[in-house]
């Protein structure tokens, strides 16, 4: 039997227990409401977002124009690897060049400003700059090929390119056989088709970062002779100075052709604009004007004509 005191102690506790109830039912109703707002200002948030996108900017500064992304709003961003004159390379504090002249038309269809970015070639040729949006195209003097495909979308092309070998006047490098055969040291552009060429050819050749530093490899005695991309040769031998002591010893006819990059399957707006700003500088002579003004005379159907 319980004593009366337990019993009166159980039954105060009771109505305390009573009183909670209520206040219970009221916390729930509050977490309800919370719960409620929250709701709301998730999917006002969502709304909100979907604005923004629809409006054509992102959250990273981005934009849109008629259809193409840009990484930066006003921008066009293009990854270049500089020097390789005479396609892109720096004059008085500016980025110059022919693929320069070019994106610039593009950009003008866009109704925004090129802006160059300078990366290493093999983060452009393998598509790591654009995947990283760090710029919308590749204008690099880049040539075509099946393993660039699997990671980069080109453009259609724009310029028909060969090889050539420069060497130091006296050394025998007619070909990449007589060049392997007379055990000359050759050096090349890392990552480029130069470079394969090369090794396809039975050479290792000495690799450098860039065309300026292949070039100062055969100007130091470093290499005798150098394969890089035929127009480079040519407008290096404007120089007197390099005239005088290199030779064009050969010009290899690889059926090359470049063409300008964007990130795979991620921008085929901004690709088809590109194609059509190539097409209307082919037609309207632009396409000439500028080649003249950069490389030097056109060779007959140059122009795609």
């Amino acid at each position: 039997m319980t004593p009366p005191s337990s019993r009166a102690r159980r039954s105060t506790a009771v109505r305390r227990h009573r009183t909670v109830l209520p206040r219970r039912r009221t916390v729930r109703a509050r977490r309800s409401t919370v719960a409620r707002r929250h709701r709301t200002v998730v999917a006002l948030a969502g709304a909100l977002a979907a604005l923004a996108v629809g409006c054509g900017s992102s959250g990273s500064g981005g934009a849109t124009v008629d259809g193409v992304r840009l990484v930066k709003e006003g921008r066009l961003t293009t990854c270049t690897h500089l020097p390789y004159p005479p396609f892109q390379f720096e004059r008085d504090g500016k980025v110059v060049g022919f693929d320069v002249a070019l994106i610039d038309l593009v950009a003008a269809e866009l109704g925004v400003e090129q802006v160059v970015v300078d990366k290493a070639f093999e983060t452009i040729r393998t598509g790591a700059d654009l995947n990283a949006g760090l710029c919308d195209v590749a204008a690099a003097g880049m040539t075509i090929t099946d393993e660039r495909r699997e990671n980069l979308d080109f453009s259609q092309p724009y310029f028909e390119a060969t090889q050539a070998l420069l060497a130091r006047k006296g050394v025998r490098a007619g070909s990449l056989a007589e060049v392997k055969a007379g055990a000359a040291r050759l050096g090349s552009q890392s990552a480029t088709t130069g470079e394969e060429l090369a090794r396809r050819a039975g050479i290792d050749p000495t690799s450098y970062e860039s065309s300026d530093a292949e070039l100062n490899g055969l100007r130091t005695g470093q290499v005798d002779v150098i394969i890089q991309d035929y127009p480079v040769v040519r407008n290096w031998l404007k120089d007197p100075a390099l005239a005088e002591r290199f030779t064009l010893s050969a010009d290899l006819r690889t059926g090359e052709s470049y063409g300008f990059a964007v990130r795979k399957g991620g921008n085929p707006k901004l690709l088809e604009k590109i194609d059509a700003v190539i097409r209307t500088a082919r037609a309207d002579g632009t396409y000439r004007k500028l080649y003249e003004e950069w490389i030097g005379p056109m060779p007959k159907g140059a122009d795609g004509r």
